[in-house]
């Protein structure tokens, strides 16, 4: 059922609020089900969809959560805004790995990274307000803005510029609604990360015009090359009071499971979205935030490793995708996404069928190849696929090969 149509019955009609029905599903979780549903059935699929390291999580993690397990105090509700010792920690982490202070009160301890964003824009957004939302973007965040009231409203780049905005498409962008900037580097789904002289233009232009930031961090630690990670107020020191910076253990400890995030941003906007989470799930689980400090408290040897076979992989399935008439990869610089535009491919014959756009040539890649990637549609634009690399070595390598295959019968 469409939102319009849900919009339109009386509430007695209405089985699920138009709020709630408005939802879309989580484009690239439904791709990762569909290939692990076809693989539990006995089908070869070679999934690239999710954005999940193949790695373990590290063992010393993992004992101590046992560890935790066994200790009572852990059997009992702890503040809802997260464990003390673990708050301190990520503000020391933060500090250890982007240069950027903050205190432990600013920390606000989140069942992922996921509702750490919903609870940061629910706690500055007032209905109407709008959020710049540079695009392709990753599925959840227009999602979270609407249900927190607000509007987004997309900037769009392309492989032309390495799918980063301009201060000048955003400034054409913003309103007198406009609250928020979100800021994303490394991107998901592209990959691409903003060079120091850029994020401080844009957060300067920010800074100038009275916006708040969301700043999205996660892939801080896996950038390849001569890119490099900058934390926008560490870069632009002056939107510290305006900046919210969302993080956490999912992809630099391959911890995607575990369910640990957190958000850093002033006291107050912080102690709102605490009070938020107290009515919604209060702690998140103890033996995980016992993990996540065991992962933020040590070193980053895990994330080296990970970081040269995820570079590994980039320089592979960039080169193969590349080789394909009618796919233009852009090298990502982060994360462990390939975006590739797959426009000069629509509306050509592939076994008997003419995708007219990406989530048709999604479908035929899935059927004929047996191999899943996930539609540009999911990011907010038509005619491009995103393919995870975050997949072992050989499958990656067999994976893209079906897909070579496949796409040189187009006509």
């Amino acid at each position: 059922m469409t939102a319009a149509n849900t919009s339109s019955q009386s509430p007695t009609e209405r089985r699920v609020s138009a709020r709630v029905g408005a939802i879309s599903e989580s484009a690239t979780l439904a791709v990762d089900a569909k290939a692990k549903a076809l693989k539990a059935a006995g089908r070869p699929v070679i999934g690239f969809g999710a954005g999940e390291p193949d790695f373990p999580t590290p063992d010393y993690i993992v004992e101590a959560a046992i560890a935790a397990c066994t200790n009572p105090t852990y059997h009992r509700y702890t503040p809802a805004g997260g464990l003390p010792e673990l708050k301190a920690a990520i503000a020391a982490k933060t500090a250890r790995d982007s240069g950027y202070e903050v205190e432990p009160a600013q920390v606000l301890v989140t069942n992922g990274g996921k509702q750490a964003i919903y609870e940061s824009f629910a706690a500055l957004l007032d209905p109407g307000d709008e959020v710049i939302v540079p695009t392709p973007y990753w599925t959840t965040y227009p999602e979270s803005i609407r249900l927190a009231g607000g509007v987004p409203v997309d900037v769009v780049a392309d492989e032309t510029t390495g799918y980063r905005v301009s201060v000048e498409q955003l400034e054409a962008a913003r309103t007198p609604r406009t609250k928020v900037l979100l800021f994303v580097s490394p991107s998901n789904p592209t990959g691409a990360v903003y060079a120091r002289e850029q994020v401080e233009a844009i957060g300067r232009w920010a800074a100038e015009h009275g916006l708040w930031v969301l700043t999205d961090e996660i892939y801080e630690h896996l950038v390849y090359g001569s890119a490099e990670f900058h934390s926008l107020p560490v870069v632009v020191p002056e939107l510290r009071d305006k900046c919210i910076v969302v993080n956490g253990v999912a992809k630099t400890y391959a911890m995607t499971g575990w369910r640990v995030g957190w958000a850093i941003g002033p006291k107050d906007v912080v102690k709102a979205a605490a009070n938020l989470q107290s009515h919604a799930t209060s702690n998140v689980s103890n033996v995980a935030q016992a993990a996540a400090l065991a992962a933020v408290s040590g070193d980053l040897d895990a994330v080296a490793k990970m970081r040269e076979a995820f570079d590994r992989r980039r320089r592979t399935i960039v080169r193969m995708l590349n080789e394909i008439d009618g796919v233009e990869c852009p090298e990502p610089e982060g994360a462990f996404y390939a975006y590739p535009s797959v426009k000069g491919l629509l509306g050509k014959e592939i076994r008997g069928r003419r995708p007219a756009d990406s989530v048709e040539l999604a479908e035929v890649i899935l059927e004929e190849a047996e191999v899943a990637v996930v539609p540009g549609e999911a990011f907010g634009t038509p005619g491009y696929l995103r393919l995870s690399y975050a997949l072992g070595d050989e499958d990656l390598v067999e994976g893209v090969s079906r897909i070579q295959k496949l796409l040189a019968e187009a006509s």
